[in-house]
């Protein structure tokens, strides 16, 4: 069985190809999800979205991360509109920018400075180029398999991509210390840095936690050598905690790169650091005609203010786990063999011998029909938005879709 598109989605699709390459591009692009998922939304609201054939989904995607609060906080949309009441992008930042450093810096416990972007690989690729510039040095250690952008030096994607690119990358097996010691010895006095993702949250794949033994060792390989130790928290930053996703393990980072869920869906990245890295931050030269946008930045004030009053993370680990905890229990009904990885903010369910994602495109497929949005190889997200109510509606949705699976 099969989700059809709404002839509106069709119509926007034949419209596109014709003036977009491939019709779409990058990972919002539609084809690449089972049949009948929507490319085209109109609208956004909480925890829900509405297709541009009026189609109504609980969104467990949430804009691939960036909507923390919901679509449309109204506290978020306040502080938007009075902020473009006096200007958006001038000839400079505005005191925004100055107060939304000050209230990162508070927030995120090994950070002295911040620096501000507009996207996720912005952060990364700044963060790379100041380890490199602030060392000297040029090798770069990061996990085989994990994400950091969209650009020739970290891309998974070869097309287009150079062996020079990736000439200064050593690979090692994320949570594997053994491997991490390796490919520091393989850097030997040239290794600039190590790269960390928050946990292991690569396509397609079961998710790790990162082990406090394998950061604990991050950490000092990078101080023995003086190397920077770098966090990619741009998918996991402000879900797992408000002050860096390795704040609860007792390990800091030198530098850490931020986006998504900075801003509740609006355009912003940053870069935070410690002092040993603020004389070389200073003098990198990074910039962007957007990157001091007034709109994102009193966004994000207003995003990082609701999640701490209501204590964010917290609430979307609950309702993360209520939902971990039903699906568990219709896999155990049903006889379906589930794995469940990750942390519950950002759940990745897969299906036990399904290695073309037959019984997952089934799962999410039958899902879909019945109004609910969920993604069947990438982790998933939760908002503030979500409910109780909502979690329960999704799991009596679930319930009919691992049905379908167990007839498979």
């Amino acid at each position: 069985m099969k989700h059809e598109l709404g002839s509106i989605d069709r119509a926007l699709r034949e419209r596109a190809r014709k003036v977009v390459p491939g019709g779409m591009w990058g990972h919002m692009r539609a084809e690449g999800l089972p049949e009948g998922y929507p490319q085209f939304f109109a609208r956004g609201e909480g925890c829900y979205l509405f297709d541009v054939d009026g189609r109504r989904y609980l969104d467990f995607m949430c804009s691939w991360g960036p909507i923390v609060l919901g679509h449309k906080h109204g506290e978020v949309e306040d502080a938007v509109r009075r902020q473009a009441a006096d200007g958006d992008c001038l000839n400079g930042p505005t005191a925004r920018m100055v107060e939304l450093a000050e209230r990162l810096v508070g927030l995120v416990t090994h950070a002295s400075w911040v620096m501000f972007s507009k996207n996720g690989t912005d952060a990364t690729t700044t963060c790379v180029t100041l380890a490199r510039g602030a060392t000297g040095r040029r090798k770069i250690v990061l996990a085989r398999g994990a994400y950091h952008g969209a650009v020739p030096w970290c891309t998974p994607h070869p097309f287009g991509v150079t062996s020079e690119d990736k000439a200064h990358a050593i690979h090692c097996r994320y949570n594997d210390i053994a491997s991490l010691e390796a490919a520091v010895d393989q850097a030997g006095d040239d290794l600039a840095g190590i790269l960390v993702s928050a946990f292991r949250h690569d396509y397609g794949v079961d998710q790790e936690r990162p082990d406090r033994a394998f950061a604990v060792r991050a950490r000092a390989l990078a101080d023995a050598r003086g190397a920077a130790l770098i966090l990619d928290d741009v998918r996991a930053g402000f879900r797992l905690s408000l002050h860096g996703s390795w704040h609860p393990l007792g390990v800091e980072p030198d530098l850490s790169a931020w986006s998504k869920a900075i801003a509740n869906g609006y355009p912003l990245a940053a870069v935070a650091g410690n002092d040993r890295f603020r004389e070389a931050a200073s003098k990198l030269y990074v910039t962007g005609s957007f990157w001091c946008g007034a709109n994102a930045m009193a966004a994000s004030l207003a995003t990082l203010d609701a999640l701490e009053r209501g204590n964010g993370p917290e609430h979307m680990r609950a309702m993360g786990q209520r939902l971990r905890d039903g699906l568990a229990a219709q896999a155990r009904r049903h006889g379906v063999g589930i794995r469940q990885s990750g942390p519950p903010q950002m759940p990745t369910v897969l299906f036990d011998d399904d290695p073309d994602f037959i019984k997952g495109y089934r799962f999410v497929t039958e899902a879909l029909m019945r109004g609910v949005y969920l993604h069947p190889k990438h982790n998933m997200f939760l908002s503030m938005a979500h409910t109780e109510a909502d979690i329960d509606f999704a799991l009596q949705v679930t319930d009919e879709a691992m049905a379908a699976v167990a007839k498979l």
